[in-house]
């Protein structure tokens, strides 16, 4: 990656190129706007819509804009997310109707439990689900459009929804899989505890994991009875246990072995749901720039990483796959300071003098849209493929450090096939308490009214 220019020179430089990115943005005010988006999706079957943090209000927002449009124009069959297999298909079946789904969407997300729980236990996913519900109502059950949770970390949720499952289709199965799973036992449903005890000793239970999925997998002629839907819901849980395991046993590790562990499974996991809809599936994926936009266009392949988008990418050819990034300029975000703290409204700071968002932001639009590929022969298109910091916020955040960090070295037309650029933004309303804004407590705590 090139070095970053001086302020002076580089002043000079981000003005061209902002005059020639107002010339093909689109500006962005409400979903009318977004045709051009779908114009560039034209028939593919996997649109990836990322996000620059995991808790901007207007990142939700605008995803909830272009999958309402995709799904009701488009004709897609569900969305995966960054989240955990088991409370996602809690939300998949409330957004189906399902019986015994849960009262209320807020009452789905409120059990999402695990921290960070503001990633989906927030108002803006109960916009969506109740736009999910509503849809769903009145179609086919074999038309509804799902909510599923890509992630691997659900390690003990998901064995116990394995045991649970083979209870009610096959007692003596379930009794096999109580007995590989109790090698976790010893780690009291810690992860960690158990990812450091592997790295101490030459064991695992590894082969637990694996014999449990094989073992649900013979059992299938017998299970399918219980409807596919809830058999495949099943199988998941048993291919997250086994990969879960993987994961945690690598991580402790270091290095990107653990990252890709992650992201193979969030392939895998997708590829079995398009699969499991039919030939004719397309996939909305909602997860982190990080994952979704192609790392062979940043400095994680350097690093020895892949990630979902270039995965995706390589599988299906770019003809198939639309990847939108998003970025803001400044506004406020929820994070934490260190994992597993508290949650906090943090202020996010104006970005980096010499990154694409500090760049986007001297177009004076306040909020656009830039697809790539239709303007692929305009002459700033080669000023904007020269390598730029790109902003990422975490769950963990440390606004007064973020000019020494938060910037992932990117070539924006090469990681994306389209971008949303937001120049300021808000946090999203969690629905868990308490939340500490710029560091203190809010007025309505405990209550949260």
């Amino acid at each position: 990656m090139r070095a970053a220019p001086t302020r002076g020179r580089g002043s000079i430089d981000a003005t061209r190129i902002a005059r020639g990115v107002a010339e093909i943005a689109h500006p962005l005010t409400d979903a009318a706007d977004l045709d051009p988006l779908l114009d560039l999706v034209g028939d593919a079957r996997f649109v990836l819509l990322g996000e620059a943090s995991h808790g901007t209000s207007e990142f939700y927002t605008w995803r909830t804009a272009i999958s309402r449009r995709l799904i009701r124009d488009k004709g897609f069959s569900f969305i995966a997310v960054e989240g955990d297999w088991p409370d996602c298909y809690r939300v998949n079946r409330y957004v189906k109707g399902y019986p015994d789904s849960g009262r209320s969407a807020e009452d789905v997300l409120h059990a999402f439990e695990r921290w960070p729980t503001w990633m989906w236990a927030n108002r803006e996913v109960i916009a969506l689900c109740r736009w999910l519900r509503d849809h769903n109502e009145g179609l086919a059950r074999d038309r509804r459009i799902g909510f599923y949770g890509l992630d691997v970390y659900s390690l003990w949720d998901s064995m116990h929804e394995v045991v649970t499952y083979l209870e009610r289709v096959d007692p003596d199965a379930a009794r096999e899989a109580r007995h590989a799973y109790r090698c976790f036992e010893p780690y009291g449903e810690s992860a960690e505890d158990y990812a450091r005890a592997t790295a101490l000793v030459p064991t695992s239970c590894e082969n637990e994991a694996v014999a449990t999925l094989r073992l649900l997998r013979e059992r299938a002629v017998e299970t399918r009875e219980d409807g596919p839907e809830t058999f495949f819901n099943a199988e998941q849980n048993a291919l997250v246990a086994r990969n879960a395991e993987r994961y945690y046993r690598t991580m402790v590790r270091g290095g990107p072995a653990s990252w890709n562990v992650r992201d193979t499974h969030m392939v895998e996991t997708l590829d079995r749901l398009m699969a499991f809809h039919g030939p004719s599936a397309k996939a909305i994926v909602w997860e982190h720039n990080t994952h979704v936009g192609d790392a062979r266009f940043t400095d994680m392949a350097r690093a020895g990483m892949v990630n979902v988008g270039q995965l995706v990418r390589q599988a299906h050819g770019s003809d198939d796959v639309v990847i939108v990034g998003f970025g803001t300029h400044r506004g406020t975000v929820i994070a934490a300071e260190e994992w597993g703290d508290p949650m906090q409204e943090m202020r996010v700071p104006e970005a980096r003098f010499d990154s694409y968002e500090a760049l986007l932001h001297r177009t004076g639009i306040p909020d656009f849209l830039l697809p790539f590929a239709e303007r692929g022969a305009h002459p700033v298109m080669d000023d904007l493929r020269e390598p730029r910091g790109h902003r990422a916020i975490g769950v963990v955040y440390h606004p007064e450090l973020e000019q020494h960090g938060n910037y992932v070295p990117t070539i924006l037309p090469g990681r994306y096939d389209a971008f949303i650029y937001l120049d300021e933004t808000r946090a999203v309303a969690p629905l868990h308490m308490p939340v500490r804004v710029n560091g203190d407590l809010p007025e309505t705590y405990p209550s949260g009214v």
